[in-house]
């Protein structure tokens, strides 16, 4: 579709995107001297039962113009409905979304998180104030204020599918959002309230924390079912640098009965500041990055056959560890839910005394208690000869990420488990 080159006030710019139903352009205001974004609407979207669902989220966004002024809220400046020709003219915003940063190889630092949410928590409080319920909270409505890298000042957008409280003259839109963040209370078409938007804010940040939705299915039927009766693992499963209290805030956020839920955004806001200002975030502080540790693993042939999300992955969810030497990191007939690939140094594997093995950079141990169905036993010492660096991964962590990962986990536990079988097959034959 060809775009006008100007329309009423707007010069019309470069384009910014386009979808099914409108397209974005880069527009200058001549009246008021400053840069939009103009989103115009394809006329055949508005004909036919559809257009008037559609209609009805521009005529609700229309309506905010100028009611929702706040530094963390895009600001819908000018509106037109027509039939020949709708248009929204919102404040510029060139940041773009969260949604790159959802990506495991692409996820933010835990304090830039929290700082982001906390924001959010603010902004849609103010929105609560004025009698506004967004609904539709999701990494691609909120937008990073600039391009700046570690930006962390954010605006919230698309406000269509908003229920104003403050007019009831104005027609609620049904069965608008986006399943994978809705609440239990949203899905089954109940009254709603602020507490819809904590939850879906709650499912934000766990998304954000560890690059993967806190319900997966592979039909929206089963995500509904899943977000209505089963309880997701905490977001430190898939990330070992996630605190226990931010574990806690994300499970309050999403509780499913709204009794247990965070009842005020205020009461959201204040965890968050609490958590940071208790400096809780750095309890697991490492001496090198996340990028170091990638190009590390990468480096060992155990995780040849990871592709790279994969490996960022195992980047998130692992622990990281120096160990002294001299240190005993399993002890023989202890349980233990847990196994440990070696990054550096050596590492000695012996039972009643008899040294049967040395490990070296890139070799596993462990994993016989996490994958056996009878024993999570260990069958071993395993002493540290030097100091030695250390990644260990949980075997409910294991069992949660996703399949891609955990299918190349245990076919390296299987390349593994056949290389010690030939090689007690060589030392027999020896003797």
């Amino acid at each position: 579709m060809n775009s006008p080159q100007r329309i009423g006030r707007y010069e019309i710019g470069r384009k910014l995107g386009e979808g099914s139903t409108s397209s974005v352009h880069l527009a200058h205001d001549v009246v008021a001297d400053r840069e939009v974004a103009l989103k115009l609407v394809f006329p055949e979207v508005l004909r036919g039962d559809k257009g008037r669902l559609y209609r009805n989220l521009l005529l609700n966004e229309a309506a905010l113009v100028g009611k929702l002024e706040h530094p963390n809220i895009v600001q819908i400046l000018d509106a037109q409905i027509e039939d020949e020709q709708s248009w929204l003219a919102v404040e510029y915003v060139p940041g773009g979304t969260l949604e790159p940063y959802c990506a495991a190889d692409r996820l933010m630092s835990v304090e830039r998180i929290v700082e982001i949410v906390f924001q959010c928590t603010r902004a849609l409080e103010f929105a609560q104030r004025a009698g506004i319920t967004h609904r539709d909270i999701k990494p691609a409505n909120i937008l990073l204020a600039s391009t700046e890298p570690d930006c962390v000042d954010v605006k919230i957008s698309d406000f269509g599918a908003a229920i104003d409280t403050a007019d009831p003259t104005r027609t609620q839109v049904i069965g608008i959002g986006s399943p994978a963040y809705m609440s239990p209370q949203q899905l089954r078409e109940m009254p709603l309230n602020h507490q819809t938007d904590i939850w879906s804010l709650g499912v934000v940040m766990y998304q954000l924390l560890t690059g993967r939705l806190p319900f997966q299915a592979a039909t929206n039927p089963a995500i509904v079912y899943q977000i209505c009766n089963t309880e997701p693992a905490p977001p430190s499963t898939f990330r070992a640098d996630v605190p226990p209290s931010l574990d806690a805030i994300v499970t309050r956020a999403m509780q499913k009965e709204l009794d247990a839920r965070y009842a005020t955004w205020d009461e959201f806001s204040h965890d968050l500041a609490q958590a940071f200002e208790n400096r809780k975030l750095a309890a697991r502080r490492q001496d090198f990055g996340d990028g170091m540790k990638f190009a590390a693993l990468r480096e060992l042939g155990f995780f040849a056959d990871f592709s790279d999300t994969e490996v960022w992955e195992v980047v998130r969810c692992a622990r990281w560890d120096d160990i002294a030497a001299g240190t005993v990191l399993m002890k023989d007939g202890e349980p233990g839910d847990y196994f440990c690939v070696l990054l550096a140094g050596e590492l000695g594997v012996a039972k009643r005394g008899r040294m049967l093995n040395l490990l070296t950079r890139g070799d596993c141990f462990g994993e016989m208690a996490v994958v056996s169905r009878h024993s999570g036993t260990r069958g071993a010492d395993v002493t540290a000869r030097t100091a030695a660096r250390v990644l260990t991964l949980s075997g409910e962590t294991l069992r949660r990420v996703s399949p891609g990962c955990r299918m190349h986990f245990y076919e390296a536990f299987l390349d593994l488990l056949a290389k010690r079988l030939a090689l007690a097959n060589a030392r027999t034959t020896a003797t």
